[in-house]
């Protein structure tokens, strides 16, 4: 028989917390709401509750500043899109040598702290594992923008790249421990606001840069990334240690209790603590490798939503922007000023998936996703086949490739790898699926300047539209909805039980 009762930090939520975060993903940062005074009498912590900052302005504070290493992400990822084609003039190399020491490195550093990212998440907590990850962007902004070889440059781009990777990890990681069910798709997504906020403001940066410096202008474009790692570093000191984490890795229930307590403190703690604590216990009875049985769906699931996320082509996009506008017979200065334009798109959209993931759900929007992907690249692909290309159509479809992956994989992705594996080993679940969305993306970073080389760019986004088509497939026969479902209630939905067999009803995915 199952609890009825609330779970995980969806319990820790009063009615006067409810925020209605389907109407605009950003309401609940202005208007932050009062407990009624009848509700303050009936805790015996009701002393702390009188104060205009409520429980979930708390979690939306916290949240946002853990996103903000997604600012550093996207900033990271786009900038190098402007230093492109100057670094490869300026030491002379071959499209292979700059597509590994230059475009690809930093992917491969994202690949390497994807994949060890959960050993710091779990091990050093995940407060500061992103201190760590705000280090490694300061390091690397300052050691890339004084590069004097390329040899220097890869490895302070490697530096940042494995800042990346751990933050793909370690920040979806918390702000889906401390967010509340109904509300957790998106506050996770606020990550992925700042991922593509980053990636707009380094094209902007880019194109302002560009103009005031006629020789080193990608020194400076890379450089200001300085203030904002510095910035997110200090900012990052002041959030808490993520609750489940202090009970699972720490065994320390008080130091959880003073920050659940922090987070509501009218809250039943002790329901809370106990409730966590025996959803490790199932765990801990199955005794369960990682890539056992155990944990095939949902290993499955994070594969498929992180491998489709890649093979859109929206990387391909971001770092070669330029390239791909002015193959499409568009100038320079207008081919940066068009990023700009698509960084804005991407923004946007984002904001839009953000207030529906958690009204439509996950799979409606990867749906929608799908057709706006297969619409746009088979029309872009038709263009460069037919040489109907120098006018605003390549740029307009590019546009609406962008929107239709912003509010869907993008806005999906991190939340969706975060909710479907267990408490026990989110931290790794997370770790996997990351590697796989940045092993993905760096295979295409390091190929792309051979395959436009090579080929037009008819047959290339012609291959990423077949497999927007296999998304579409994915969606519709195997992809469940974690909509407003709890961290626990998807732990028993998705993992397989080690004793016997589960009933027909809990062994399916749920679909909405």
């Amino acid at each position: 028989m199952t609890d009825s009762r609330p779970s995980g930090v969806a319990a820790l939520m009063t009615p006067a917390d409810t925020i209605h975060l389907s109407r605009a993903p950003f309401r609940f940062l202005v208007t932050p709401t009062r407990r009624r005074p009848q509700d303050e009498s009936i805790h015996p912590h009701s002393e702390h509750r009188l104060t205009e900052e409520t429980p979930m302005s708390r979690i939306v504070q916290w949240s946002i500043t853990v996103a903000l290493a997604g600012f550093l992400f996207g900033f990271d990822t786009a900038v190098i899109s402007g230093a492109d084609q100057p670094i490869q003039a300026l030491w002379g190399l071959s499209d292979l040598q700059h597509g590994l020491l230059i475009m690809s490195m930093a992917l491969w550093g994202t690949v390497i702290g994807a994949i060890g990212g959960n050993w710091p998440t779990d091990r050093l907590g995940r407060r500061a594992t992103l201190l760590l990850i705000g280090m490694l962007y300061l390091v690397s902004a300052i050691g890339s923008a004084l590069a004097t070889d390329p040899y220097w440059f890869s490895l302070f781009r490697l530096l940042g790249g494995i800042g990346v990777g751990i933050s793909s990890v370690a920040a979806p990681t918390y702000i889906s421990e401390i967010a509340p069910a109904k509300h957790r798709g998106t506050l996770v997504a606020l990550y992925q606001f700042n991922v593509v906020f980053g990636i707009l403001m380094a094209f902007i940066s880019n194109y302002v840069v560009g103009g005031l410096f006629e020789t080193n202008a990608w020194r400076w474009m890379l450089g200001i990334e300085i203030v904002p790692a510095l910035l997110y570093t200090l900012l990052i000191s002041r959030v808490p240690r993520s609750p489940r984490w202090l009970i699972l890795h720490r065994g320390d229930t008080q130091g959880a209790r003073e920050v659940l307590l922090r987070l509501d403190p009218a809250a039943d703690v002790d329901a809370q603590i106990a409730e966590i604590q025996a959803a490790e216990d199932s765990e801990e009875r199955a005794h369960a490798g990682f890539f056992s049985g155990r944990y095939r769906l949902p290993i499955l699931l994070a594969f498929l939503i992180a491998f489709f996320n890649q093979l859109s082509g929206i990387n391909f996009i971001i770092y070669y922007a330029p390239r791909v506008l002015e193959a499409a017979e568009l100038g320079a200065n207008t081919a940066l000023l068009s990023t700009a334009g698509i960084g804005l798109v991407n923004l946007v959209f984002t904001m839009l998936g953000m207030a529906l993931i958690d009204r439509l759900g996950r799979r409606t929007l990867l749906y929608i996703g799908s057709a706006g992907y297969l619409v746009s690249l088979v029309l872009i692909s038709r263009a460069f086949f037919s040489g109907e290309l120098g006018g605003l159509d390549v740029p307009l479809l590019l546009g609406l490739f962008i929107a239709a992956h912003a509010m869907s994989q993008g806005a999906i992705i991190w939340v969706f790898i975060s909710e479907v594996f267990p408490n026990h080993v989110r931290a790794r679940g997370q770790s996997f699926g990351s590697s796989v969305h940045w092993v993905c993306a760096a295979l295409i970073a390091l190929l792309m300047p051979w395959v436009l080389g090579t080929f037009s760019g008819g047959p290339v986004f012609a291959f990423f539209a077949v497999m927007m088509a296999l998304q579409l497939v994915f969606v519709m026969f195997l992809m469940p909805e974690t909509k407003g479902v709890s961290l626990e209630e998807l732990q028993k939905r998705l993992v397989r039980e080690p004793q016997g067999k589960r009933e027909a009803s809990s062994a399916a995915p749920q679909r909405a």
